[in-house]
């Protein structure tokens, strides 16, 4: 198999994009990261490509005068690069709608919760942690979904529990949650670089061979 062209879209530290990249280097997943994109040119993700000789792009939605110019400087930037899938490793911008239609079930998110459940505008991060934990819920999760034009509304790939009976903070449930986003994310990467997903409506058939 020819190893396909990633971009990786992150905000923050850059966790899951260091998960990918292990699997990536072992040669679990056949692909290769050509091309970082965040919106935060604090972000930790920076140094980690850097280290990696990954290029890097720092897109900021302020410098543009409205969403489409914001996101048409992100599709130039992926054509240019020939960019075959997008993985949005904790990227906190909504992905435009001629992202979307361009790239039409090739981009996947990860998410800090079992979706439906705790999704949506302005849910991620923290946010998701503090009200699962406000909620008293005793189980919570990490989802990999596709990606459309609304947030965490996607089809779902993968998804995985894990058991918060017993926390006494937001923080420890991050804690346990992110050990579960970097088990499935980086399956989930593999499944669709390998083109072993099938889209039907809102499920997702994973193929056997």
């Amino acid at each position: 198999m020819v190893p396909k062209n990633l971009a990786v879209f992150a905000s923050g530290r850059g966790s899951n994009f260091q998960a990918i990249l292990k699997n990536i280097i072992s040669g679990r997943i056949p692909a290769s990261v050509k091309l970082c994109i965040t919106n935060n040119p604090a972000a930790g993700v920076i140094e980690i490509a850097q280290q990696h000789d990954i290029a890097v792009r720092v897109i900021n939605p302020k410098s543009f005068p409205d969403a489409g110019a914001f996101n048409d400087a992100i599709l130039k930037e992926v054509t240019e690069f020939r960019i075959d899938y997008i993985i949005l490793a904790g990227y906190l911008k909504l992905i435009g709608r001629q992202i979307v239609e361009q790239y039409e079930n090739r981009i996947i998110n990860i998410h800090p919760a079992l979706l439906p459940a705790f999704g949506g505008k302005g849910m991620y991060g923290h946010h998701v942690h503090e009200a699962i934990f406000e909620s008293g819920v005793r189980i919570s999760g990490a989802t990999v979904h596709l990606v459309n034009s609304e947030y965490d509304s996607g089809p779902i790939v993968l998804q995985k529990s894990v058991d918060i009976s017993d926390v006494s903070s937001p923080g420890e449930i991050a804690e346990r949650v992110l050990k579960i986003e970097h088990e499935i994310f980086p399956e989930a990467v593999k499944l669709l670089v390998e083109d072993k997903l099938i889209v039907k409506g809102k499920r997702v058939e994973i193929c056997a061979q």
